[in-house]
């Protein structure tokens, strides 16, 4: 999950920073002013399948480029969190840029919105995870419904946790594969690099 935002700097908007600093009822209640008073802004996402196929890194910057294209308008010049999106403009990396930078920090808080409204979502048709009151994959009540139940479709099988709950055969399986793509990948894109 990734957000993009382009504020206006004629309208700030107060109590941005860090979304994991916020409590839920605060994001909630800046992802709305974010949306209405924003010159733009966008949310994309990369499903639990293609993050097995490329590894939860890429998947983010694939995410990251994703919700940068949907923005209307087409930006100038980037602030990223600590890495560098495949577009065509001039950016800057930011690390903890969630912590430094209004924009970055109004993003963070769109997709941690869009993340959560996802998880209600499947808690309702996998309610043996508890997803909505159990966001966190480590801890033990989850590990416990993973063992009993198996991974669901929205958990990411190459996560250790999930691999390790459902029998640890995965994990060595997912490890082989990515390294397989992540070969392609490197191969593929090199050219393009230069």
């Amino acid at each position: 999950m990734a957000g993009a935002c382009i504020l206006n700097p004629a309208d700030r908007i107060r109590g941005l920073r860090d979304s994991k600093l916020l409590p839920e009822e605060d994001r909630e209640e800046l992802a709305v002013r974010i949306k209405r008073r924003a010159l733009a802004w966008a949310v994309a996402e990369v499903d639990v399948g293609r993050i097995d196929q490329i590894n939860i890194y890429q998947a983010s910057l694939l995410a990251m480029k994703l919700a940068v294209e949907r923005l209307r308008p087409r930006p100038d010049y980037l602030l990223v969190d600590a890495a560098a999106v495949d577009f065509d403009c001039a950016q800057k990396k930011i690390i903890h840029g969630d912590a430094l930078s209004a924009s970055i920090a109004a993003a963070s808080i769109l997709a941690k919105v869009h993340r959560d409204a996802i998880v209600r979502a499947w808690d309702a048709v996998y309610p043996q995870y508890g997803l909505a009151s159990n966001k966190d994959t480590r801890r033990r009540s989850t590990t416990r419904a993973l063992r009993e139940h198996g991974p669901s479709p929205m958990h990411r099988q190459s996560y250790a946790p999930v691999a390790e709950a459902a029998g640890g055969g995965l994990q060595r399986r997912f490890d082989l594969q990515t390294r397989k793509v992540n070969a392609e990948v490197a191969l593929c894109d090199r050219p393009s690099r230069r």
